[in-house]
């Protein structure tokens, strides 16, 4: 079953919405939030992301970027950019990219759940990660940003979803890169009930994006009940935010990579070692047109790589994912790309910046780029079903949920 729990959201009026909302912390650097919040008081970043509001020196991990967050949540409290909704709610958040739509349900959700893997993960985590978004959590007393989760869908949920869809929306707004964003309540006490019973049919749910935030949470749930002798289970630190959305709704996107030399081979030798295990032609068209193919740009030119048989294994979900087939036959015996969370000559381009973003990074810094097809959610369970763990930088998704449309406080 998935427990899952309403709550007194903070949210901002509708006429500062749209101000307050803004990009998930770990999506933009300091400097990118410093420019991004420039001249808006109300910008969430300066709660995400307080260093924006010291010396650009500071330590962005120093116990005064931390309090520094908490005093500007207070602040927003107090001068009314966040108030707290009169009953227990949970919410519909829409998410509107071009013709894409997506609808999740804004909850609290169980971190007896993560823990005991009925909220299933396919990542692993960064300890100096996850001892940041727990630092920042427990100093806010707060769930800053959300986790977003997926789940197979119901029809009984998609049902009470179309059923809080015919009323009228509590917030409304289209963001600056032209996301829209738009979000309905429901604290009727009969429709909290049915929301919370439907979810309770639901066996499993799986992280689709934000490990160290869920992973965190299961760090301040510890801390916080280790140091509360009447801890009872019902405490707010028991759940985390996070919006649910269907399986069937979620979009991911290529996670491509860039890479700086090649490893002291001249370019012929490079495309003459990549043909032992590709397939390769000169391609027009610089999107990946199917699993197990990837397109690649190196000088000014683009090919198409298509794995051959027998250079991965097709039943292993994991070795048989796209980004790991290129790591396996590609980057790390021609490139010398042993570990991509360490080398300091690889880098990751999210999908949403396109393929030209890619043919720019060449023309600036980088040797050659490599263009993957998009995992499928379908791939991403069987994955975490499997207990197993997805190569970083396997899942880009799109589009992404804004920090500050609602605030879930755990002081409650």
């Amino acid at each position: 079953m998935s427990d899952i729990r309403p709550f007194r959201g903070l949210r901002p009026p509708v006429d500062l919405v749209a101000r307050v909302a803004s990009p998930p912390y770990d999506v933009i650097n300091s400097a990118e939030a410093r420019v991004m919040a420039a001249g808006n008081p109300y910008s969430f970043l300066h709660v995400n992301k307080a260093e924006i509001d010291l010396p650009e020196d500071v330590d962005i991990h120093s116990d005064e970027v931390y309090e520094k967050s908490a005093q500007n949540l207070r602040r927003f409290v107090a001068d009314g950019v966040l108030v707290r909704d009169r009953r227990e709610s949970f919410y519909i958040y829409r998410l509107t990219m071009g013709r894409h739509v997506q609808h999740g349900i804004v909850a609290g959700f169980s971190v007896q759940e993560y823990e005991d893997d009925l909220i299933r993960k396919h990542e692993l985590t960064r300890r100096e990660k996850e001892d940041d978004r727990a630092r920042h959590t427990e100093k806010l007393m707060a769930n800053a940003g959300p986790v977003l989760l997926t789940f197979r869908n119901r029809p009984e949920i998609r049902a009470l979803v179309d059923r809080a869809l015919a009323s009228a929306p509590t917030c409304d707004f289209t963001a600056a890169d032209g996301i829209g964003h738009t979000l309905w309540l429901i604290d009727e006490p009969a429709q909290v009930a049915a929301l919370r019973d439907a979810f309770a049919a639901v066996p499993v749910i799986y992280v689709a994006d934000g490990h160290h935030r869920s992973a965190s949470a299961y760090r301040v749930r510890n801390n916080l009940r280790a140091r509360n002798s009447r801890h009872t289970g019902q405490e707010a630190y028991n759940h985390f935010l996070a919006v649910a959305f269907p399986d069937d709704e979620l979009q991911i996107m290529g996670y491509h990579r860039v890479v700086q030399d090649l490893n002291g081979l001249a370019a012929d030798a490079f495309l003459a070692r990549i043909g032992e295990r590709f397939a390769v032609e000169p391609t027009s068209d610089p999107e990946p047109p199917a699993v197990r193919t990837a397109t690649m740009y190196l000088d000014d030119r683009w090919y198409r790589l298509t794995a051959k048989p027998g250079t991965f294994p097709a039943a292993d979900p994991v070795k048989s994912l796209d980004a790991a087939i290129l790591q396996d036959n590609l980057l790390a015996p021609l490139l010398g790309i042993d570990d991509p969370r360490t080398s300091g000559r690889i880098d990751f381009v999210g999908g949403i910046r396109g393929t030209g973003e890619l043919e720019r990074r060449c023309r600036a810094d980088m040797r050659v780029a490599f263009a993957l097809f998009p995992v499928s959610v379908a791939q991403l369970m069987v994955i975490a079903d499997a207990g197993a763990i997805m190569p970083p930088k396997s899942t880009w998704f799109e589009p992404k949920l804004r920090s500050g449309v609602v605030v879930r406080t755990l002081a409650d």
